[in-house]
């Protein structure tokens, strides 16, 4: 049997996928934020965001986003800007870490912008996978503070086209996204096997 401990860890990050979240500033740019917390359910997906950045706010104003998925040899432009706020004020949960305010997050973090086909959010070229959504339901939950749980509906997906078999699947041969565990950056490693319903 194996041992276990009872610890009280200081996050709960045990190993997900790297989304960089695009949505529209108040002047029609797009904002970057890099967020770890999402899970899908057929094509809706769910989530999680910190209430005082800037996502949250331009998601409250207008709902269209793109969840752009990078692969692992992105995680020095991911860290170029993981303290970084769209919010010309630096609120101050954030300023206890040390953020910076950053107007345009594509050029700190060294990347290209690209039209989307549905929402106004710009997507990122340079990642394999990007997901354009629209917001179905927000909720900001009475048994924590500052967090809300944002639900969006996936309207588009444009894949790389090396990622992608049969016309229509993603390739999990070919594809590995950026893991964030237990704030650290990781790949996939090899394949172990596939489910029953691969």
């Amino acid at each position: 049997m194996m041992e276990t401990k009872t610890i009280n860890p200081k996050i709960l990050y045990y190993g997900n996928a790297v989304v960089l979240l695009t949505t529209v500033n108040e002047d029609g740019t797009t904002n970057i934020s890099p967020i770890s917390s999402s899970w899908a359910l057929d094509h809706f997906l769910v989530i999680g965001l910190g209430t005082t950045g800037k996502a949250y706010e331009n998601l409250q104003r207008r709902g269209g986003c793109v969840l752009n998925i990078p692969g692992p040899d992105l995680w020095q432009h991911v860290e170029r800007i993981a303290a970084c706020t769209g919010k010309e004020a630096v609120p101050s949960d954030k300023a206890a870490y040390g953020y910076i305010s950053v107007k345009d997050k594509f050029h700190a973090a060294g990347l290209t912008r690209k039209i989307s086909s549905v929402v106004s959010a710009e997507a990122i070229a340079e990642c394999p996978l990007q997901i354009e959504a629209e917001v179905r339901h927000i909720r900001e939950p009475d048994y924590m503070e500052g967090i809300a749980i944002i639900e969006v509906e996936v309207v588009a997906v444009h894949a790389q086209e090396s990622i992608i078999k049969e016309g229509k699947h993603i390739d999990p041969s070919k594809w590995s996204p950026l893991i964030y565990n237990f704030r650290h950056y990781f790949g996939l490693g090899e394949e172990l096997g596939k489910t029953a319903r691969a």
